[in-house]
Formats: C-alpha cells, structure tokens, sequence
C-alpha cells in the first residue's frame, strides 16, 4: 500500500493517490475507498484495478486536514493503509481507522 501526496501550488489541493497492492485485494472484485471526506459511503469511490492487480484511486483533498480512511474490498473486508501518517481509534468497531495528514 502507498499513499502519494502532491501539493498543488495553483490551487489549494493536494491530490492524492492511494494503491492497494495485489495481494492485499487478492482475488477481489471490488475495492472502494472510504472516509471521513465522503461521509463513509460504500460505494462513492471506487478503485480501478490496474493490469497488475492493484488498485489506485486519486482524489482531491484540502490541505491542513488529517482525513480518516480505510479500503472495503467486496463490501465485506474492511482494510487499513500499512503506510497510513497515523491511525485512529474507531472505538464503535473496536478497531483503527488510518490517517493521512495534509
């Protein structure tokens, strides 16, 4: 897993791409992105499966802001970003939730 931030000067936007590599996602059908910025919505941001078997999506992010996240594969496996700034307690789930800070 990778996270790749780029700063825009122009704008103010980081756009980041987040890669779920191959074996992580397996033999996964569907891998969606997750989180505080789309209000959790399971379906809102779908990853497109590369030819290599990962998955990567790109979104615009404002900086200044640390945003939770986590990858859905098939609806059912929820995932945390080895490669996360940090992570959060989800104390409803019992869990972490990753965090990238902007």
């Amino acid at each position: 897993m990778t996270i790749k931030k780029q700063f825009l000067k122009t704008k103010n936007i980081c756009k980041v791409t987040f890669r779920l590599p191959a074996e992580v996602a397996k033999s996964a059908s569907r891998v969606n992105l997750v989180g505080n910025f789309n209000d959790w919505n399971l379906t809102s941001h779908p990853m497109r499966k590369l030819k290599s078997g990962e998955h990567t999506i790109t979104l615009d992010l404002e900086p200044g802001k640390d945003y939770q996240f986590r990858y859905v594969i098939d609806e059912v496996r929820w995932e945390n970003d080895w490669h996360a700034d940090k992570y959060f307690p989800c104390e409803e789930f019992g869990t972490d939730n990753s965090v990238i800070c902007l």
